[in-house]
């Protein structure tokens, strides 16, 4: 079955994986020990917390024409299915993100497991923007897309900073 999704399905799973992204980083941060990592990590629990709310303002002020309903879908399942995919393959909400680490990661292994989980979230975004027709939002996708590139941008940044 293909599903086609409208942009303000994708920007409400959107704030919903910021939501989560910065609770992960907000989590691991209490559990790090390095003070200019545990720095970084809130610094980009924030940054993720603007973007929620962001993508939400944004959300507000797009267009009928450009949130129509994509298919008869009286429950939402469409939505549930976004949210599913968010919850469980971007930053998984069933998880304690603490559960991934040991104790004994160095600030750089931190760092990295949070580049790949942002890579993660640019994949299924990218993945999405294929999903929404282009009268439906599609070029706002974009948006969302150039937030996670930022954040890798900003990981990366700090990963081959001149401490390393």
């Amino acid at each position: 079955m293909a599903f086609t999704f409208n942009v303000c399905e994708v920007f409400e799973v959107a704030e919903q994986t910021e939501r989560n992204s910065a609770k992960f980083c907000r989590r691991v941060a209490d559990k790090c020990r390095d003070s200019h990592t545990r720095q970084v990590l809130l610094q980009l629990a924030g940054r993720e917390e603007g973007h929620a709310a962001g993508f939400a303002a944004i959300r507000k002020e797009l267009s009928e024409r450009e949130c129509p309903p994509t298919a008869f879908d009286p429950e939402g399942e469409d939505t549930l299915y976004l949210q599913a995919m968010a919850n469980d393959h971007v930053f998984n909400v069933r998880q304690d993100p603490c559960e991934r680490l040991t104790g004994s990661e160095s600030p750089e292994q931190i760092l990295q497991m949070a580049v790949e989980l942002e890579k993660e979230a640019l994949a299924f975004y990218l993945g999405l923007k294929a999903a929404v027709p282009t009268a439906s939002g599609k070029d706002k996708v974009e948006i969302i897309i150039k937030a996670k590139m930022r954040h890798i941008g900003i990981l990366n940044q700090e990963l081959s900073g001149p401490n390393k």
